[in-house]
């Protein structure tokens, strides 16, 4: 009879810091520590005072000890952690297990970096590929984040570029999609050129109040400070001292999409954000985010930042959406 070989087993200790009330650590009515047993069903935790007692599979034992860990320095710097932002801890832990020196990020630097503050809130990266997609935009002068809906490819790029606009790294932020539903014409549709863009460009307005004082935006638009405005109004222009976004790149055409590229000017940075998934161009016109990969992909100051749906920090729900829709995706190629 062949026996199943048990896994090392082991015990630990974590003794929270007096200046952190276990509430904090625990949650309200232990909605953390809840977060935590369902994550870890092999390892009992049992806590008693301040000390949190841990037995269990050894390297469940050891990433709780490390979770634990890193809720102390989020705590440390006066921020709460939430039910979301522990199962995201643990979802970073257990993607990082065995990598070893390889990773530099931990969860507590993830949650803990501020991209920018405003009215109340902190924007921050949710996950470590949302990080490591912040920080390319920093050392990078064109910038590619490709990923599913809800990843934060275009909010996070919003913010960056505010942030970039407020430390005065640049004299202006643009804002720009292709219109692909009016043909870049927009002719057919009613009123002024603001009127007829709007329906195209009314995300990137909501992304900019949440940013920047709603009362101000007017005035920072008639000044030339933020532009917003459909692809085609890029032709022809050179785009100096700019943070420029180019928003749902997929539905560009490659000529669109190096047009656009080629706009670039002196002291300038560029975002580019798109949904390889979901391409909305008339059959038979290949999109310029597909192409521009297999041109650009190694070339210096040039980087591509892939989310996944574990990157969604939207309802649960649409992870699990895009997840499903890849699946069936795969199994209709396979067909």
């Amino acid at each position: 009879m062949t026996q199943t070989p048990t896994q090392p087993q082991a015990r630990a200790q974590f003794t929270v810091p007096d200046r952190h009330p276990m509430v904090m650590v625990l949650g309200s009515s232990d909605s953390l520590l809840r977060v935590i047993e369902k994550a870890f069903p092999g390892v009992d935790i049992h806590v008693r005072g301040n000390e949190v007692s841990t037995a269990g599979d050894a390297t469940e034992v050891a990433l709780v000890q490390r979770l634990l860990a890193e809720m102390m320095l989020v705590l440390r710097t006066g921020q709460p952690m939430t039910e979301d932002s522990v199962e995201r801890s643990i979802a970073m832990l257990r993607a990082t297990e065995g990598v070893g020196e390889a990773v530099t990020e931990t969860p507590a630097e993830v949650l803990t970096q501020n991209i920018l503050s405003s009215r109340g809130r902190t924007i921050r990266p949710k996950t470590l590929n949302q990080k490591r997609y912040v920080d390319a935009i920093d050392k990078h002068t064109i910038v590619f984040g490709i990923g599913p809906a809800g990843t934060g490819k275009t909010y996070l790029a919003m913010a960056k570029a505010v942030q970039a606009l407020q430390s005065k790294q640049v004299n202006r932020i643009i804002l720009t999609r292709p219109a692909v539903e009016a043909g870049e014409r927009l002719g057919f549709l009613p009123g002024t050129l603001y009127e007829k863009i709007d329906p195209y460009l009314r995300p990137l307005y909501d992304a900019l109040h949440d940013m920047i004082d709603p009362d101000s935006i007017p005035r920072l638009m008639a000044a030339g400070t933020i532009e917003v405005a459909p692809l085609a109004y890029m032709r022809g222009r050179t785009l100096n001292d700019a943070f420029i976004i180019l928003d749902e790149a997929q539905n560009t055409s490659a000529e669109q999409m190096k047009m656009f590229l080629t706009r670039l000017g002196f002291d300038s940075k560029i975002v580019i954000t798109g949904d390889i998934t979901q391409v909305d161009l008339p059959g038979g016109t290949k999109s310029g985010l597909r192409q521009v990969q297999g041109i650009l992909e190694g070339l210096d100051d040039v980087h591509f930042s892939r989310l996944t749906s574990q990157d969604v920090v939207r309802h649960k729900l649409v992870g699990r959406i895009v997840d499903a829709y890849e699946k069936y995706d795969d199994s209709q190629k396979g067909l």
